[in-house]
């Protein structure tokens, strides 16, 4: 097997991992903010723009959340050099 086309499966792995964790995360943010009182802070609450605002705000929150996961794996990978 020719090197870089292994190296181009590790990517293709870890890219879809990654896109795996952000989407799970964006779940989770989307979950968190259902018990958030979002009703108190919008004139009307019921339309298709707050709606809106609750989707884009579990996407900002998953994907911060989700990068940092993937950021902090990444940092304490490196950490293995200094203890080898």
């Amino acid at each position: 097997m020719n090197v870089y086309a292994s190296l181009g499966q590790s990517a293709a792995i870890a890219g879809m991992i990654q896109i795996m964790v952000v989407v799970v995360c964006i779940a989770v943010a989307w979950w968190a903010l259902q018990s958030f009182r979002i009703d108190l802070f919008l004139k009307h609450p019921a339309s298709a723009q707050a709606k809106l605002l609750q989707i884009l705000l579990s996407v900002v929150l998953g994907y911060q959340l989700g990068k940092f996961i993937i950021d902090y794996f990444y940092w304490s990978t490196l950490l293995k050099g200094i203890i080898d």
